[in-house]
């Protein structure tokens, strides 16, 4: 049976209990002079009941009304509960993301269907069946986080996996190719087919005066813009779209063979699209037609599925090709390299909290596993740089790590400290590597132990007067300057 590496560290940071409904609630209900009604914390709770309170722990008595000088006076500045509700409300929102800020998300699997050690070294390929948990977070590009979800647009199709190597990201789009060759364009690009700087609409929409006048200007966006005015862009359903790694990557099996290799998610559903009208008429009536849709077939037990297949060549068959295979505006022809199916991903648990979760997700392209490596494509290059920059502008800390959706599911271990809201509490003495401080202690105290078997300096000292050779005081020095070097005493140096 395959060992089950211990959950990382971070993934326990969820508040399990700080929900409506974690306990028996005691609460006791009146009705106000206006008609609203009051549920108050009642003295007569059970122990260990479930009461309202704030941030802090203390129980509030009353969530309705602020502190006064009397029946009509001011409001108290010492109301404390006020202040943090007001306070907290305040400061909820977080920046939106620059583009791909509308998305839904949900929790599945991934199964190897087909092992291809021969390819990669990467855990989750490695033998067939084997599974790890995924996170998925689906989105519109162009428009804000209230936009509607079914302008003609392209869809982000982000996949987190949590395997036993580590988190693997691969953010990708519907669209198997990009507008641009270079990252140092995107930023341009961006701002042409968002909202006109002057007058600030149209919002979602592609197909307007600033993006055209770019794109006319931009002859190597041709092969996305045919995509984009496609019905790709008007999907009937998240659960119908493709997905596709876009950037070429590369595949190192444990022999250090590489080779390249093309993602592709294909919807087990098949693709299907809307027409432009039924899309207009979509957005008037339910502007989160995308997002509801996925919901509810998850929650009526419909789960969505893809198969994920690759493309793999090597270096001579990328020197014979006529276009240069790290071209993010090209595709290799499937029918010059297959795809070869080797898993399948199935979406089955909604989101508990969409800010929490959806929101906070942070999705890394840097984020790869030992078997996948990066290509020298230069738009590649340009996000590995940038999406770990946003994160920090978007979640506000480096930490963001820590976020219960963004923690690896297997053990992290590194001298990476401090930091704003750091939620973590790492002991010992050493926050460097190399260190041989904590080898040193391990071995002291496991020898006091035998010798006496208590830590506190009174108990070492009667250790030491009864003749324990290990209770006594003594230098250490490094062996080696190599990491994981014994620390030997002076007295045992040959």
């Amino acid at each position: 049976m395959a060992k089950v590496p211990p959950s990382s560290p971070a993934a326990k940071n969820s508040l399990h209990d700080h929900r409506p409904g974690a306990g028996s609630t005691a609460l006791e209900s009146a009705i106000g002079d206006g008609g609203e009604l009051h549920q108050n914390a009642s003295d007569k709770g059970a122990q260990g009941a479930s009461f309202l309170t704030d941030n802090f722990g203390h129980r509030i008595a009353d969530n309705q009304n602020s502190l006064r000088a009397g029946e009509r006076g001011p409001t108290l500045l010492e109301d404390f509960v006020l202040r943090e509700k007001i306070f907290h409300f305040d400061h909820e929102r977080i920046p939106e993301r620059i583009v791909h800020a509308r998305g839904s998300g949900a929790h599945g699997t991934f199964e190897c269907t087909r092992a291809i050690p021969e390819l990669t070294k990467a855990d989750i390929f490695q033998e067939t069946g084997k599974t790890c948990p995924v996170f998925v977070r689906f989105s519109t590009v162009a428009g804000g986080a209230g936009s509607v979800d079914t302008p003609r647009d392209v869809r982000g199709f982000a996949v987190k996996f949590y395997t036993e190597a580590g988190n693997w990201d691969l953010v990708g789009n519907n669209i198997p190719v990009f507008f641009i060759q270079d990252a140092i364009k995107f930023p341009d690009l961006v701002h042409s087919v968002k909202m006109e700087a002057d007058r600030g609409y149209p919002q979602a929409a592609s197909a307007h005066d600033t993006f055209w006048d770019f794109i006319s200007l931009m002859p190597e966006a041709m092969h996305m813009i045919m995509w984009a005015m496609s019905d790709r862009t008007i999907p009937r359903s998240f659960r119908m779209i493709e997905g596709f790694g876009v950037h070429t990557f590369r595949f190192v099996n444990a022999k250090g063979e590489g080779r390249f290799v093309k993602f592709h998610w294909k919807p087990v559903l098949g693709i299907q699209s809307t027409t432009w009208d039924e899309a207009v008429k979509i957005a008037g009536a339910d502007p989160d037609f995308h997002r509801r849709d996925l919901f509810e077939a998850i929650d009526a037990g419909d789960f969505p599925a893809w198969d994920l297949g690759v493309q793999v060549f090597d270096e001579a068959f990328a020197a014979k090709q006529p276009y240069d295979v790290l071209d993010a505006t090209k595709l290799i022809p499937e029918e010059d390299i297959p795809v070869e199916i080797v898993g399948r991903m199935t979406l089955n648990r909604n989101v508990d909290n969409f800010f929490a979760e959806t929101e906070q997700a942070a999705f890394l392209p840097s984020n790869i596993i030992p078997g996948v490596d990066f290509s020298n494509d230069p738009l590649l290059q340009g996000r590995l740089f940038s999406y770990l920059d946003t994160q920090k502008s978007r979640l506000g800390t480096t930490n963001f790590h820590q976020i219960p959706i963004n923690a690896p599911k297997c053990p992290f271990h590194n001298f990476q400290r401090d930091g704003m809201m750091q939620t973590l509490v790492p002991t010992g003495r050493a926050n460097y590597e190399p260190n041989s401080l904590a080898e040193a202690a391990r071995e002291w105290r496991a020898a006091r132990e035998r010798c006496y078997g208590l830590h506190d300096l009174r108990s070492q000292r009667r250790a030491q007067r009864s003749g324990c050779e290990a209770a006594r005081p003594r230098r250490t020095v490094r062996r080696s300057f190599q990491p994981g070097a014994d620390v030997l005493p002076l007295a045992d140096r040959k």
